[in-house]
């Protein structure tokens, strides 16, 4: 191979083409082309040298760093209430995972489904407070633990128990939104 320096091997410039992302419409801009602006440009609302369409994304970054302080605020007062001996099943991590999964399926169907939101709800509840408060980081922290302590059976239990169970609550939670909404849009719901 040729080198345009000593000791490195000339590199080829050709790359494949990367498929897309998705794209949140709550809160990115795409460049025609499907490029992401660059994230200084798309903070202050510009892309490519001109106004990206829409606003600026300062006031959604806003949003879900405010949301993620109190979400993250509120998991630590469960977490200081309600304390995990180091080698007992995790109970406070799993019950914040599985409650945020549920209270993440509500709002999502209330929001995109049901009722008209503001564009920085969803960023400020959604990405921000649960993004906060659900933890799935001290989740994996929390399997090396009882590993480490020697209780790989109770994190293997953990492992898929906490999967499971947040895979059915945000399940469950959309389902009973969407027939407790239905209700109330029918007048068949009573007390």
């Amino acid at each position: 191979m040729r080198s345009n320096r000593p000791g490195r091997p000339e590199r080829n410039s050709a790359r494949p083409a990367r498929a897309a992302e998705p794209v949140d419409p709550d809160i990115e801009d795409v460049e025609p082309g499907g490029r992401q602006p660059d994230t200084r440009a798309f903070l202050r609302g510009r892309a490519g040298g001109r106004a990206a369409p829409g606003r600026s994304q300062g006031p959604v970054v806003g949003a879900v760093s405010a949301g993620g302080v109190l979400g993250a605020l509120a998991r630590y007062g469960l977490g200081l209430g309600w304390p995990t001996a180091r080698d007992a099943f995790p109970w406070t991590t799993f019950t914040i995972n599985v409650l945020g999964c549920f209270v993440i399926g509500v709002l999502l169907v209330a929001v995109t489904e049901i009722f008209p939101a503001h564009r920085l709800l969803r960023p400020f509840l959604g990405t921000g407070v649960l993004g906060g408060f659900t933890t799935f980081s001290t989740y994996c922290v929390d399997i090396q633990q009882l590993i480490a302590h020697g209780r790989p059976t109770t994190a293997v239990a953990y492992l898929g128990a906490t999967a499971v169970a947040a895979l059915a609550a945000v399940t469950l939670a959309a389902r009973l939104t969407r027939r407790l909404l239905g209700h109330l849009a029918k007048g068949t719901l009573r007390p």
